[in-house]
C-alpha cells in the first residue's frame, strides 16, 4: 500500500507477473479519483488510516470482517484483473470471490491438459507427493501413492501429538458428526477446514479450475484439496496439535482460527501455494511430449 498514485490508469502488469495478497479488514474499500483506497479506523491488522491499494500489481485481495466495498471498487478490480475474496479472520474461511478473468488462459489450458491426459496427471499426482514427503515416490499406481499417503500421515499424527504433548488414540472421523471426535480430531478437522479455505485463496488468485483434481476426483473442489494437502503434514498438524495445547478450556474452533490465521501469515501459506500451482502446472506443461 503506497501514497500518491500508482502510474497511470491504463498500466497493467500481466497475471503471469504479479505475485502477493492484501490483507484487508475493519474498513472500506473504495475509488477516489480513479484509486483503490482502504479506509480503516483501525483494530484490525492495520493501524487506523487511509491506504492506496496497489491493485495493479497483486493477485487477490483478501476482504475479512468487518469491512465493505463499493460498487465501484469491484468495477476497477475487474478492469485490472485483481482477484477480490471474502474471507474469515486470517483466510482461515473462504466465503466467495468473484470469478477471476485472467489475462491468459494458460494456466488453465496446462491444468486441463494435464488432467486429461493419464500419464500427466499421474505425473502431477507424484509431483505432489513429492512436495509433501520431501523425496521422488516411485510408484506410478494411484492407488498405491493412496496408501502411502495413508501410513505417512498416521505416523506424522503421532509425531505431532508428541511434539506437543498432546495424548493421541488415532484418528477418527465420523462425517455425519464432525463433533463427535475427541479434542484432537475435531481439532484436525477445524484445521483442516482453514487449510482448505486458504487453499481456496490460492485456486482462486490464479484462476485455476478447483473441479480438475489430480489425486482427489468426486469433489466439486477437487483440485482445492490437492492443494491444501500438500501442507496437511506441516502446517495443519502444526495448527491442529498446537491449538490442543494452547486451547485449556476455550472452544477448539476458535483456538483452531486464531492459530491458523497467525501461522497462515508468519509461514506464507498462502504465498507458498500460489507458487506450489505455478511450478506443477509448468512442469506439466514443459513435460508435453
Amino acid at each position: 500500500m503506497l501514497a500518491g498514485r500508482l502510474g497511470l490508469e491504463k498500466a497493467h502488469i500481466p497475471h503471469v507477473d504479479r505475485h502477493g495478497l492484501v490483507w484487508l479488514d475493519r474498513g472500506r474499500l473504495e475509488v477516489e479519483a480513479g484509486c483503490l483506497r482502504f479506509i480503516t479506523a483501525g483494530g484490525g491488522a492495520l493501524a487506523a488510516g487511509d491506504y492506496q491499494i496497489p491493485h495493479q500489481a497483486v493477485s487477490i485481495v483478501l476482504l475479512g470482517p468487518g469491512s465493505s466495498v463499493t460498487h465501484d471498487a469491484l468495477r476497477l478490480l475487474a478492469r485490472h484483473g485483481c482477484a477480490l475474496a471474502a474471507i474469515g479472520e486470517g483466510a482461515v474461511r473462504f466465503y466467495t470471490a468473484p470469478p477471476l478473468m485472467p489475462d491468459s488462459s494458460a494456466l488453465a489450458r496446462a491444468q486441463a491438459r494435464a488432467w486429461a491426459d493419464p500419464a500427466q496427471r499421474m505425473a502431477v499426482a507424484r509431483a505432489m507427493y513429492a512436495l509433501r514427503f520431501g523425496e521422488i515416490v516411485r510408484t506410478r499406481d494411484i492407488e498405491a501413492l493412496r496408501g502411502q499417503e495413508g501410513a505417512r500421515i498416521k505416523r506424522a499424527y503421532a509425531l505431532a501429538a508428541d511434539r506437543f504433548g498432546v495424548r493421541w488414540a488415532g484418528r477418527h472421523y465420523d462425517r455425519a458428526d464432525p463433533e463427535g471426535g475427541d479434542l484432537p480430531n475435531q481439532s484436525i478437522n477445524h484445521a483442516g477446514a482453514a487449510m482448505t479455505a486458504a487453499a481456496s485463496v490460492a485456486v482462486a488468485a490464479v484462476g485455476a479450475i478447483p473441479q480438475l483434481g489430480f489425486v482427489h476426483e468426486d469433489s466439486g473442489q477437487s483440485f482445492v484439496l490437492d492443494i491444501a494437502d500438500l501442507h496437511r503434514h506441516d502446517a495443519l498438524l502444526d495448527i491442529a496439535f498446537g491449538a490442543v495445547a494452547e486451547a485449556r478450556g476455550q472452544p477448539i474452533e476458535r483456538v483452531v482460527r486464531q492459530r491458523a490465521a497467525r501461522l497462515f501469515r508468519q509461514r506464507g501459506i498462502i504465498p507458498t501455494m500460489i507458487d506450489q500451482i505455478k511450478s506443477l502446472l509448468a512442469q506439466a506443461d514443459e513435460a508435453r511430449p
